[in-house]
């Protein structure tokens, strides 16, 4: 596969290729998040099974705020919503009209640690639908837990970038930073780097199929991993194999070969309990290379997502865990 990387600056330059918005979508979200800001917008996404039992109510199905439309994804009337979210979506091309003429945005805006962030509507049904949720506020909590004794100067890549909120939220914190956002969905390139914009961050894009095809050595990279077992092979959701896993191992043993010396990967994943046995820390242990590296494998949720349990896969897995891995390449090690 080959590698588009994009320079914000001129980030329109090559839009189609690397998955990026044409110049008047993206401006018109960007002015979408600035309108939002300077409402004070907040609203924080919910895993799809609260949001699906809020909707499920008989008096949430036509919405009347501005969090209906772009947070609960509720059909709301024109008259209730303010010119310049209409606009803006309008002119994005990411309003629907229904032919009872309600409206229904074709994204949502979530905040995570007072950071705002464009999304994919609920339900994410489309197989490339870039999904935020809870998952995301505990990944961007661990990753403000694991930034200290950076280089002042940290080239950051965030892998599987989906809306880019580890990466941002990274970069964001660290101050000087560079980012690379890198993920195998365009749709997903192309919200993280209008999240990345309208955050004030200088970063890059490139579309790659795992963490092995981005170029270069990085400081720090952050991952999060999609870790469910998903009949459905969606992308943004399915771990592979080791019961959802798969991906969490892999994209670990493929990314701590990216740092540079003294480097540091952190990963937020689920991972499936079977008979009581943690299936990913058990093959990461006989995985992990014997020298260079040092890590810690943290429990951050000890139960997550507990009604995919109900499903025909999850036959067998006590629990769905959340867990925090980080991973310290040495600082003499060599290139």
């Amino acid at each position: 596969m080959n590698l588009i990387y994009v320079n914000e600056s001129a980030i329109n330059d090559q839009s189609h290729s690397a998955g990026v918005l044409d110049d008047a979508p993206r401006t018109a979200l960007l002015e979408l998040l600035e309108h939002l800001r300077s409402i004070h917008y907040d609203f924080i996404a919910p895993t799809p099974a609260s949001q699906a039992r809020v909707l499920s109510r008989a008096d949430r199905q036509v919405g009347t705020t501005v969090a209906d439309l772009l947070g609960w994804s509720l059909p709301c009337r024109r008259d209730d919503l303010p010119h310049a979210i209409v606009d803006a979506l309008d002119a994005a091309g990411l309003l629907t009209r229904r032919r009872d003429g309600l409206l229904v945005a074709k994204v949502r805006v979530s905040n995570v640690l007072g950071r705002l962030f464009v999304h994919s509507s609920y339900p994410t049904s489309e197989r490339d639908s870039v999904f935020l949720g809870p998952d995301s506020y505990r990944f961007a909590d661990y990753i403000s837990r694991n930034l200290a004794g950076l280089p002042s100067d940290a080239r950051i890549l965030d892998y599987g970038a989906g809306a880019g909120v580890g990466g941002i939220i990274a970069a964001s914190l660290h101050g000087n930073a560079t980012l690379t956002l890198a993920d195998i969905n365009p749709k997903a390139l192309s919200l993280a780097s209008v999240n990345a914009t309208f955050a004030a961050i200088d970063h890059r894009t490139a579309l790659a199929g795992t963490p092995a095809e981005v170029d270069g050595r990085f400081d720090l990279i952050v991952t999060h991993p999609p870790f469910m077992i998903d009949p459905d092979r969606r992308a943004y959701r399915d771990g592979g194999d080791l019961y959802g896993g798969k991906l969490s191992l892999d994209w670990t043993l493929m990314a701590i070969e990216k740092l540079a010396p003294g480097g540091r990967f952190v990963m937020h994943t689920g991972v499936s309990i079977v008979a009581g046995r943690d299936v990913v820390r058990e093959a990461l242990r006989e995985a992990m290379p014997a020298t260079g590296y040092r890590y810690d494998y943290r429990l951050l949720d000890p139960d997550i997502f507990g009604d995919e349990l109900e499903k025909e896969p999850y036959a067998g897995v006590d629990r769905i865990a959340a867990i925090g891995l980080c991973v310290q390449r040495d600082a003499a090690a060599h290139e």
